[in-house]
């Protein structure tokens, strides 16, 4: 949270001259005075002016802004963020070019900094807010293609009466598989193998 002082002829030129620079409202804001105004003696000799210290109130859209705003300065990526509030997940969608330098293979940059961001948004926080960051779409697309891929293969595995072990996969992405076949009663799954290298197993359901 951004801190301010300001000193002013009276406490209210304080304030202006302190949410000018914030680039707040009053209701955005918490402040105290530091030092009340007095005109002196004969309005001349001794007068003070106001001194006024003003707070930033705290704004997870805007803790999430400046995070990932310095995250991307740090890498010399120039992209727009989007961010927005469904209910209880905050969503955050980065555009612009070079946007597979955030991606990364395999969506990992973009878990990464997605993880980044849900710790140190809400670290000493009383209620964990889940923000969930994307890139152009990236994992939207990337959630219709595991969820054609796992159905793809649960009909492979009834086809041929077989198990079908799939690529390793991130956490996230088996997370995707065994929820899109949770109901598919022909077919069962479960992870096997140590990261990196952690698959799905498709099988079965006798």
């Amino acid at each position: 949270m951004k801190t301010v002082e300001k000193t002013g002829k009276n406490l209210e030129d304080a304030l202006d001259l302190a949410l000018e620079e914030l680039g707040c409202d009053i209701d955005q804001v918490d402040y105290e005075i530091v030092e009340n105004d007095s005109k002196g003696f004969l309005g001349i000799f001794g007068a003070k002016e106001a001194k006024i210290r003003v707070t930033k109130k705290f704004s997870i859209v805007d803790e999430i802004n400046d995070f990932i705003s310095k995250i991307l300065f740090s890498l010399g990526i120039d992209l727009n963020i989007e961010i927005n509030r469904e209910g209880e997940v905050i969503k955050v969608n980065l555009e612009g070019e070079n946007i597979s330098r955030v991606i990364g293979k395999n969506g990992a940059t973009l878990d990464a900094l997605q993880y980044l961001t849900n710790i140190i948004v809400n670290k000493g926080q009383k209620e964990y807010t889940r923000i969930i960051l994307d890139a152009n779409g990236y994992k939207k697309r990337k959630i219709e293609s595991l969820e054609g891929l796992a159905k793809a293969m649960a009909d492979k595995a009834v086809r041929l009466r077989k198990d079908i072990v799939l690529r390793p996969m991130s956490s996230y992405e088996r997370k995707i598989i065994h929820f899109t076949l949770q109901k598919d009663d022909r077919v069962r799954t479960k992870s096997d193998g140590i990261d990196p290298y952690r698959k799905v197993i498709i099988f079965l359901n006798r």
